[in-house]
């Protein structure tokens, strides 16, 4: 009996996915030493016991002591070159500053993503944090307040690198390796605080402190000419890719899509029924009056996926938050069906089903215009496009939403009551 062969996998540690794997691992550990360097340093930087100059202390000294400290100069030079006068409360404003910078990059870059290439957002993130590193000696010299500044900078380079990452991983990590691939990135971290733990300290004694940040500031930018000659975005647009592998991606990724597109359905029904359920039970034991209770869940379905649709474009980076904010888009919407939808039977009971066809025709309506209108917007520029049209629902929503709450009722209208016939 014929048999069908089983599909075949990419290749597994000898491919191009698990490379950009190592790159990343690499790059992780790059910004790491990067940002930990400083923490390793100071302890050589502000040492006030070393700050003596020994030059005033040979003026008595015998001739024949001048090659003794012909021998000790590049001792001298890195004990006492760069010792500078920083109070606790000074080192805890530089250690911290890298940290504001990364706060001040979550959101915004979320957003880059969504306009720049991530391997050009991630590299250029890199690039300037390896810069800034070989630059903070020189820095020190000038001041404590450009140190702050070029601490700050690099946290939002390193902010941007960290949250571009994901962004490429959605697109080369198929469902089934995703983890194995990013802990291998993620990894990076963590050996490079061991590394940089380990020789910090042997740098500064042999070298001297700045060849802390020389060194791993180096680092930084031959990785980043790996990052910026070997990756590409996608595996569609490699040139080295295999035809194995690009097919292993693209499949996984497209089962994966189905399951993925079943979702927002299974929200919305599992909402729509929950929203049903907690409505009635609001209303039989009175905790709110009917018009109360349509608000309230006019409110949450039209609220709701209008914070998650502006919030999109700024998470644009994080394949799984957008992935969830799409989900609950068209499933918290659907919390309207307790609220506005089903109002026609509380003000007009004879005439529901007139009304209800009416509200579907101009539903109809707005979704031939909204259709126009985002096939516009995209056609001008699909990444803003896509932006303008995520803020312009969000802004209908409001009005809706607003105009309901001012002018919605829940009571029988007198032209519509019931009108009882007397016989004479």
């Amino acid at each position: 009996m014929d048999t069908k062969p089983p599909p075949r996998k990419g290749a597994d540690f000898c491919s191009l996915r698990y490379g950009l794997a190592l790159i990343m691992h690499f790059s992780n550990f790059t910004m790491i030493t990067q940002r930990v360097s400083l923490s390793i340093a100071i302890i050589a930087m502000v040492n006030s016991t070393q700050q003596d100059d020994p030059l005033n202390a040979s003026t008595e000294e015998p001739l024949t002591d001048t090659f003794r400290h012909s021998s000790r100069s590049s001792e001298d030079f890195k004990t006492r070159a760069s010792v500078y006068q920083w109070s606790p409360e000074t080192q805890g404003i530089i250690f911290s500053s890298i940290s504001y910078g990364i706060i001040l990059t979550l959101i915004p870059s979320g957003y880059l993503a969504g306009i720049f290439e991530a391997k050009q957002m991630l590299g250029a993130g890199l690039l300037i944090s390896s810069l800034l590193t070989l630059f903070t000696p020189l820095a020190a010299d000038f001041g404590v307040i450009l140190v702050i500044v070029i601490r700050t900078v690099q946290g939002m380079a390193q902010g941007m690198a960290w949250t571009g990452q994901f962004t490429i991983w959605a697109k080369w990590a198929p469902p089934l390796e995703r983890s194995k691939l990013t802990s291998i990135a993620g990894s990076g971290a963590a050996f490079g605080s061991f590394i940089i733990l380990c020789v910090g300290g042997l740098i500064s004694q042999a070298l001297g402190w700045p060849f802390i940040f020389y060194i791993f500031g180096s680092i930084g930018c031959v990785c980043c000419l790996l990052w910026y000659t070997m990756i590409y975005d996608d595996p569609m647009h490699h040139p080295c890719i295999s035809a194995r592998e690009k097919e292993h991606i693209v499949s996984s990724l497209a089962q994966q899509s189905g399951v993925l597109s079943s979702l927002p359905f299974v929200a919305a029904a599992s909402c729509t029924i929950l929203g049903g359920q907690l409505a009635d039970f609001l209303l039989s034991r009175n905790f709110l009056s009917l018009i109360s209770v349509r608000k309230l869940f006019s409110s949450l379905g039209l609220l709701l996926p209008s914070l998650c649709a502006v919030a999109l474009p700024f998470v644009a980076s994080s394949y799984m938050t957008t992935i969830i904010l799409l989900i609950l888009i068209p499933g918290t919407s659907n919390l309207c069906d307790s609220g506005f939808i089903i109002n026609t039977l509380d003000v007009a009971p004879r005439y529901a089903s007139f009304l209800m066809g009416i509200s579907r025709g101009f539903g109809l309506i707005a979704g031939i215009v909204s259709s126009t209108t985002t096939g516009f917007l995209i056609s001008q520029d699909s990444e803003s496009g896509w932006r303008n049209v995520f803020f312009l629902s969000a802004a209908v929503n409001m009005f809706g939403l607003i105009f309901y709450l001012t002018f919605g009722q829940a009571e029988i209208q007198d032209w519509a009551a019931e009108r009882t016939l007397t016989r004479l």
